[in-house]
C-alpha cells in the first residue's frame, strides 16, 4: 500500500479490536473480515487486540467467544493474546503503565491536564447545557489551573481525570478511504477524557498508542468511531505522532433501513454456526454488503474475495442486511459439498441413533437428497426423518385432488404388484421411474393419481424428494411394507 500524499511503500497491518463484553455480533465479523481481506490482499498483517479496559462491563469469558468467533469464521490473525508477536501485549489490560506514560508525557507538555470536577459538577454543566440547547460538552473549568499547583493536589490523592487541551480554534480534517474529506470544528470537540480517576485509560487513548506502537496501518472500523476520529488525530499530534489512515465502514441495516439490532433478529455470530450456515457462505454474503465487486458475479472464494477486495469500491450509504439472500447463498454452498463432506457437516444436526440405522452409502444418499432442499444443515434432520421412521399421516392425504378412496386404493395396488415383480438389486430411482412411468402411461392410470398416494405413502408429506428417489433409498422391503400400510388406512 502506499501514502495517499507521497507514494511511500507503508506495510499493512490491520486490527479487530473488540471489546470483551459480550458475544461477537455480526457486525464484529464483518468488521474484521473487512480488516482480514485487506490485509490479505496486500500480503500485510492482520491483529487481534483485546480492548479490555471497561471493566464495568468486562466478561471474563468473552475473549475466548472472540477467539473462538474468529476461527469458526476462517479469519487467522498473525498477532494476538494467544499468537506472540513483536508488538505485544495484546490485552490492553496489560499495557497500564504505557497509557499512564503518556498521559503524563502529555500533561508535561502542556498537551493535557487534570481535571478535578466531580460528577455532580459535570451533571450540572451537562443539564444547563441542554437547556440553554448548547453543544454538550466539557467547560474547562480545570484547564488553566496552575500545572504545579495541580499536580500536588493529584499527589496529595486528590481524584482527578486526565483531559486533552482540543484547541478552540480551527479545524480537523478527517481524510478517510472510504468518505473522502470530513471536516470537524474544533469548538465543538469536547476535551475528552484520556485516563480516567482510577488509572485506566478511556478508548481514544488506549487506541492511539497501541495503533502507534503496534504500527497499524490504516485503521479499519464502523462509522460510529468516525466523529471519534478528530479526538484521536489531535492527540496523535500532541504526542507527536505520524496518525495512520483512517477507513470507516458504511452502517449495517436491517429491511426496514434501520441500524441493524436484535430486533432485526438474534445477531450472535456463532448462532450461525448453531443454525446449520456454512462459514463460506457467510463471509461471501457479508463481503458483499457494502462492498461492490464491480461484476455481476456473486458467489466467490475467499482467495478471489483476498484478490478483488478493494476499500475504494466500499459504499459510504449503509448496507441492506437480506436474511433470506443469506439463506439463498448457504443453500447454494450446501449443494456445492461434497458427498462425503456434507455428511460430516450434517451428522451433529442428526439423531446418532437414526444415524447409526443406515450404512454409509445410504446415509450419503439422504443427506444429499435432503440437501437439495435445504437451505442450512438446521433444515436438514426435518427433511429425512421419513427415512428413519415411517411417517404419521391422515388417510384423507393419500387421495389426489378430488380422487375417491377407492381409486386410490386401487392405484397403491397397482404400484405394489409392479414393483413386487422388481428384483431388489434393480431398484433403483432410473429403474423405477421408467417402469412405473411406462406402466401409468401404458394402462392410463394418471401421472397424478398414481404418483401422489406414493410419495405420501413413502413420505408423509405433501412436499418432499421425488416418490422414485426416496423408493430407491428406502429399498424395495421398506417401500413394499410403506404401500401396504397405505392400503390398510384406506380400507
Amino acid at each position: 500500500m502506499t501514502n495517499g500524499t507521497n507514494n511511500e511503500i507503508i506495510a499493512v497491518r490491520t486490527r479487530f479490536a473488540p471489546s470483551p463484553t459480550g458475544d461477537p455480533h455480526v457486525g464484529s465479523v464483518w468488521t474484521a473480515l473487512f480488516n482480514w481481506l485487506y490485509a490479505r490482499h496486500y500480503h500485510g498483517k492482520f491483529i487481534l487486540r483485546i480492548e479490555d479496559t471497561d471493566r464495568t462491563r468486562f466478561i471474563a469469558s468473552a475473549e475466548m467467544k472472540i477467539i473462538e468467533t474468529l476461527r469458526w469464521f476462517g479469519l487467522d490473525y498473525d498477532e494476538g493474546p494467544d499468537i506472540d508477536g513483536p508488538f505485544g501485549p495484546y490485552r490492553q489490560s496489560e499495557r497500564l503503565n504505557l497509557y499512564q506514560q503518556y498521559a503524563e508525557q502529555l500533561i508535561a507538555n502542556g498537551a493535557a491536564y487534570y481535571c478535578f470536577c466531580s460528577p455532580e459538577r459535570l451533571q450540572e454543566i451537562r443539564k444547563e447545557q441542554k437547556l440553554r440547547k448548547t453543544p454538550i460538552r466539557y467547560d474547562g473549568h480545570c484547564r488553566n489551573l496552575d500545572p504545579q499547583a495541580a499536580f500536588s493536589r493529584r499527589a496529595a490523592g486528590e481524584i482527578a481525570v486526565v483531559r486533552l487541551k482540543i484547541p478552540f480554534n480551527g479545524q480537523t480534517v478527517v481524510d478517510d478511504l472510504i468518505r473522502g474529506r470530513v471536516v470537524f470544528k474544533n469548538s465543538v470537540i469536547d476535551d475528552q477524557i484520556l485516563l480516567k480517576s482510577d488509572g485506566w485509560p478511556t478508548y481514544h487513548l488506549a487506541s492511539v498508542v497501541d495503533d502507534h506502537f503496534m504500527q497499524i496501518n490504516p485503521v479499519i472500523r464502523a462509522e460510529e468511531w468516525l466523529s471519534s476520529t478528530p479526538k484521536q488525530l489531535l492527540l496523535y499530534q500532541a504526542l507527536g505522532w505520524t496518525a495512520p489512515r483512517f477507513a470507516h465502514l458504511p452502517l449495517i441495516l436491517g429491511s426496514d433501513r434501520s441500524k441493524l439490532s436484535k430486533r432485526h433478529g438474534s445477531m450472535d455470530a456463532l448462532k450461525f454456526r448453531d443454525d446449520g450456515y456454512l462459514p463460506e457462505a457467510v463471509i461471501n454474503f457479508l463481503a458483499l454488503l457494502g462492498w461492490n465487486p464491480k461484476t455481476n458475479e456473486e458467489f466467490f472464494t475467499r482467495a478471489e474475495l483476498i484478490k478483488r477486495f478493494e476499500l475504494k469500491a466500499v459504499n459510504k450509504a449503509g448496507a441492506i442486511y437480506d436474511r433470506q439472500k443469506l439463506d439463498w447463498f448457504n443453500a447454494h454452498y450446501l449443494r456445492s459439498l461434497p458427498p462425503a463432506e456434507l455428511v460430516h457437516l450434517a451428522k451433529p444436526y442428526l439423531e446418532k441413533k437414526e444415524v447409526e440405522k443406515l450404512p454409509p452409502a445410504a446415509l450419503g444418499r439422504v443427506v444429499g437428497v435432503a440437501a437439495e432442499r435445504a437451505k442450512t444443515l438446521l433444515e436438514i434432520p426435518a427433511l429425512t426423518t421419513f427415512f428413519f421412521k415411517r411417517p404419521a399421516y391422515e388417510p384423507s392425504l393419500l387421495n389426489w385432488k378430488q380422487t375417491v378412496a377407492d381409486l386410490t386404493a386401487q392405484r397403491i395396488n397397482r404400484l405394489l404388484e409392479i414393483l413386487k415383480d422388481l428384483p431388489a438389486a434393480d431398484f433403483t430411482e432410473d429403474n423405477l421411474e421408467n417402469i412405473v412411468k411406462s406402466k401409468i402411461n401404458d394402462e392410463k392410470l394418471g401421472v397424478g393419481e398414481t404418483l401422489w398416494p406414493m410419495r405420501v405413502a413413502l413420505t408423509g408429506l405433501k412436499e418432499s424428494p421425488g416418490p422414485f428417489t426416496v423408493a430407491a433409498i428406502l429399498g424395495k422391503e421398506e417401500t413394499l411394507e410403506r404401500l401396504s400400510e397405505a392400503m390398510k388406512k384406506l380400507s
